[in-house]
């Protein structure tokens, strides 16, 4: 099944960053419900509905994340660590954005289950191009059902590719 709706966390504890990001969303169109936030304790905090994000209409969870990597409290690589310790939580898609370009904060995320890395581009011209890049890809994406937690729906495995491979408790 295809995303149906576009609730997009944005991480990153750079205000000027937050904000150039969901003006490039925004200009997409205004299917996006966006979230900025500030870490990667927070963005936990938010993917598991606890304090102010327990109302979910209020804080969908989220279709996808786009994470800065060098925060405090909790960086990234805790906010990817996290979602890998949960799999019933690893469908989310996860963005690394990061001003880092070295070779093994790439590796690292990627061993920790990032969707993707891109480095932080330039000028805003780049990062509405990037932008574009990510939307498009993420909205044509098949991904699973989830419920209203953000958990993945049970499926029907029997008789299937997928059968003998362990399914995380939802």
């Amino acid at each position: 099944m295809k995303a149906q709706k576009f609730s997009l966390l944005i991480v990153d504890d750079d205000e000027d960053d937050r904000f150039f990001l969901e003006k490039a969303f925004h200009a997409l169109g205004p299917h996006y419900q966006i979230h900025a936030i500030t870490n990667g304790d927070e963005a936990i905090a938010y993917i598991q509905g606890l304090g102010k994000y327990r109302n979910r209409e209020d804080f969908q969870f989220p279709s996808y994340i786009i994470t800065d990597l060098k925060m405090s409290p909790g960086n990234g690589f805790d906010l990817l660590n996290f979602i890998k310790k949960n799999p019933a939580l690893s469908i989310i898609p996860v963005v690394m954005l990061s001003s880092s370009c070295d070779p093994d904060d790439v590796r690292h995320a990627y061993l920790l289950g990032a969707s993707s890395f891109f480095t932080k581009p330039s000028s805003s011209a780049q990062l509405g191009s990037l932008v574009k890049s990510i939307h498009e890809y993420w909205s044509q994406c098949q991904v699973p059902a989830v419920d209203e937690a953000g958990f993945a729906v049970h499926t029907n495995s029997k008789g299937k590719a997928g059968e003998p491979f362990p399914k995380p408790n939802c």
